[in-house]
């Protein structure tokens, strides 16, 4: 049975409906509160990041309410990615850290990302247990007066994310000559990518750094990628970087404009690492993860396994088995030595450490040739659709088509109303006819 409140990555929905107001914000807050504080009877600190939606203004407010409510300090940072806010968790050893973003969704969505004290997405038996407590009757969590948590705003976060950065690469590691354009989708990451990339010498062309609230991922980010791909060729640029709302996805593209998805920047990575003698054990993709990439792993002699859709579920799997690389195709990346979760920013400097010797992106990260995939997403009232009888027959019949020819992966979206059909395979044909017969039993 599936969780009550979170999806694949936490909690979303649109503002001022159903599970996204301020009264159940206060209820997340207090719930989440009340379990680490539990956990932990030292120091009760949580720390409070956020994208750039306007909504933020209502949300954030209910939220803090809810956890000094529950005896929990809290520190809010103002606009930073996602892992920015986790690596803080981490180094400022709080009990908990709590991102409000919808990530690639656009601006009236809004929702939450949760961390422990690791730094790490909370796991699906967690979840549970803090669903029970957001259910329970708040008088039993309310703090006494006198044990009320206090609030702090921060002013350096960024700052202090860039330094950890920073840390990972050779002092002598700069971009002087390297011309990049920068897209942060108008979200968490518009102040950060900018100050890190120019402070390391790079001509930086950005897009998307102006957010008023309700332009974020508006035509832009890692969901637009055509904006970066005209702009690198105007601009002569070496690589293109476009991230998501919180920038714990990126999307390149080389200098010819060619997009670069997240399966490609893996499989760079990958060979790389194992030339240097820094990959751990292997690499962990998802069910959408291209057949090509797992082709061309298998050549190269690097395992190779999938995970449920999500980044969450990657790093699980990544911990799992000692493995220190993993991601998406939509570019959530996971680089286990230095990150818990998906790190635009952290892959972008990996990604650009390896072209400073003068390689080109069209050569770096063209690494296999692809399987044909096509995907479409079908809005739905009711996500349980796929598991009528129509719909189930309709899947049937399409993957009695597509066997020995190629793959589908019929899903439920984790964070919006939709079903996710893919469907792989060199006959694109085919892959469309598969698609109609199950889009059709849905609709």
């Amino acid at each position: 049975m599936g969780n009550k409140y979170f999806g694949t990555d936490g909690i979303r929905g649109t503002v001022n409906q159903g599970n996204i107001t301020g009264e159940k914000f206060f209820k997340f807050g207090l719930a989440a509160g009340t379990y680490f504080k539990n956990l932990k009877k030292t120091k009760q600190t949580a720390i409070i990041a956020k994208d750039t939606r306007l909504s933020g203004y209502t949300l954030e407010p209910a939220l803090v309410s809810g956890l000094v409510s529950g005896g929990m300090h809290v520190f809010t940072l103002g606009p930073l990615p996602t892992n920015g806010l986790a690596m803080l968790t981490r180094l400022m050893k709080a009990n908990m850290g709590i991102m409000i973003t919808a990530s690639h969704n656009p601006y009236y969505d809004n929702g939450l990302k949760l961390f422990g004290p690791d730094g790490m997405k909370l796991s699906d038996k967690i979840e549970k247990k803090i669903e029970k407590l957001i259910d329970a009757k708040n008088t039993k969590q309310l703090s006494n007066p006198k044990m009320l948590g206090r609030v702090k705003r921060l002013e350096d976060g960024n700052d202090r994310y860039i330094e950890i950065l920073k840390k990972n690469f050779p002092k002598n590691f700069n971009l002087k000559n390297t011309k990049i354009v920068l897209d942060c989708a108008n979200g968490a990451g518009y102040i950060a990518a900018p100050k890190l990339l120019k402070s390391l010498g790079a001509k930086v062309f950005c897009m998307g750094t102006k957010p008023n609230g309700l332009n974020i991922n508006d035509k832009c980010g890692s969901t637009y990628p055509m904006k970066i791909q005209s702009s690198v060729k105007k601009n002569k640029a070496q690589v293109g970087i476009s991230f998501d709302g919180d920038a714990d996805r990126i999307i390149m593209c080389d200098e010819k404009g060619k997009i670069i998805d997240g399966d490609q920047i893996i499989a760079m990575l990958a060979r790389r690492w194992k030339s240097k003698k820094i990959l751990k054990g292997g690499v962990i993709g998802t069910l959408m993860s291209n057949y090509g990439l797992e082709s061309f792993l298998k050549s190269k002699k690097i395992k190779f396994f999938r995970s449920n859709v999500g980044d969450r579920y990657v790093k699980e799997k990544m911990k799992k088995m000692n493995f220190n690389l993993g991601g998406e195709q939509s570019g959530h990346i996971i680089l286990g030595k230095f990150a818990t979760t998906g790190d635009g920013l952290m892959v972008a400097l990996e990604v650009l450490f390896s072209l400073r010797k003068g390689n080109k992106a069209s050569e770096l990260l063209n690494v296999f040739k692809p399987l044909p995939q096509i995907l479409e997403n079908v809005i739905v009232k009711n996500k349980n659709i796929i598991s009528k009888n129509k719909s189930k027959k309709a899947i049937k019949k399409a993957n009695k088509l597509m066997n020995g020819h190629g793959r589908l992966l019929i899903r439920k979206s984790g964070t919006e109303p939709k079903i996710r059909i893919m469907g792989e395979s060199y006959n694109k044909n085919l892959i469309l006819k598969c698609i109609k017969i199950i889009k059709r039993s849905i609709k």
